[in-house]
């Protein structure tokens, strides 16, 4: 039995945040409901590539979960979802502050249909403060939470992110998280409870360390200054001769000294003293003498945390990969069968592989609201 089974959790939301907390919790054995859009559904749908009538990324996203079809705006809606909101566990949002409320579905409406029930809301911004309102996308929070500003190149200029940081590790994850605290806490009250999940906030955390530094008085971080951020040769992406980059990660003492001997950097380049603008220069030289593969080899085996960047395909492809077996669930989509996207669910609360579909807009909407 999967922990989750015997749950049911509404989903308002679209896009990505709330759909893939909504997906973490079916993969556990939640029944997970889509409340869409008539005509249009989720935004998500409409995105390419195409996989038959809706997009991959939706069709990844909403594996396994159900859709009602219904005009939240009108007249009698929110009537229509009354039975299901009060045999509801989890409810889950995320428009901008007070429109859930405008549709007669905030919290202080529903807790009295049904007192168990966990509301969790997700924005960017959290439900008060004077960005509450602003309209925003991931490359926005992480601008103004100061982590993009630490991705300068050699330009100056910062490196977009091909990571949605904010939407799935401030957003997504952090809403199941407290979804599941919340669950344990009406174990032990027998109440459900509001949960304001905001993105930015929950950035902060990945800049732990530079917190401390900034908040003790130690200076705030700067771009190819800090050893995360470019200023030590022992935290470096360096380029081989055939153009590819070792990312090299030799922070500890020994395995810095397996690396630098393996390299052949000279004995007075090796020590704590030595400066580390002309350390990195010299290990760059280095690195540039051979090919990718060939420092591969010559590192294999070998403590020297240090790993040849791999494009996505080559990723799949490991090896390691298919060890795991971390695309064993599929995904049945547009008459395809592909894998489907991994979810951060231990193997022990998963069903055995399974192949999956997301749902037609609408297609439980009669069953669901005519029980």
């Amino acid at each position: 039995m999967r922990p989750l089974e015997g749950l049911l959790v509404l989903d308002f939301s679209t896009l990505l945040p709330g759909p893939l907390a909504s997906l973490v919790l079916a993969e556990a054995g939640a029944r997970v409901v889509k409340i869409e859009r008539p005509g249009r559904g989720d935004e998500m749908r409409s995105y390419e590539p195409k996989l038959g009538e809706d997009s991959v990324n939706f069709a990844m996203l909403n594996r396994g979960k159900q859709s009602i079809a219904i005009d939240l705006k009108a007249a009698g809606a929110v009537d229509e979802l009354v039975p299901l909101i009060r045999r509801a566990d989890v409810l889950i949002e995320q428009f901008r502050p007070g429109v859930m409320e405008r549709l007669g579905l905030g919290y202080d409406t529903v807790r009295h249909l049904n007192s168990k029930l966990v509301y969790c809301s997700i924005t960017g911004w959290g439900q008060n403060g004077p960005k509450a309102q602003t309209a925003a996308h991931d490359l926005n929070y992480v601008a103004e939470t100061g982590m993009l500003g630490l991705t300068a190149g050699a330009d100056g200029a910062p490196v977009l992110p091909p990571v949605l940081a904010a939407d799935i590790a401030g957003g997504a994850l952090p809403g199941v998280v407290n979804i599941l605290l919340a669950l344990r806490q009406r174990d032990i009250t027998g109440f459900g409870s509001y949960l304001d999940i905001a993105m930015g906030d929950n950035l902060f955390t990945f800049l732990y360390w530079g917190l401390g530094a900034g908040f003790a008085g130690a200076g705030w971080p700067r771009p190819s200054a800090d050893l995360v951020t470019g200023g030590s040769p022992r935290y470096q992406i360096y380029r081989t001769a055939d153009g590819r980059y070792l990312a090299a990660a030799p922070i500890e003492d020994k395995f810095w000294e397996n690396f630098t001997r393996i390299i052949g950097l000279p004995d007075v380049l090796r020590g704590a003293g030595a400066p580390a603008a002309q350390v990195r220069a010299a290990v760059a030289e280095r690195i540039a003498g051979k090919t990718a593969a060939e420092w591969q080899a010559l590192m294999a085996g070998r403590d020297v945390c240090c790993s040849i960047v791999a494009t996505l395909e080559e990723a799949v492809a490991d090896p390691h990969v298919a060890a795991r077996r971390l695309f064993d669930h599929t995904l049945m989509a547009g008459g395809r069968e592909l894998p489907a996207v991994p979810v951060p669910i231990a193997p022990v609360f998963r069903a055995a592989p399974t192949r999956g579909a997301a749902p037609g807009l609408g297609e439980t909407t009669d069953p669901l609201l005519s029980i």
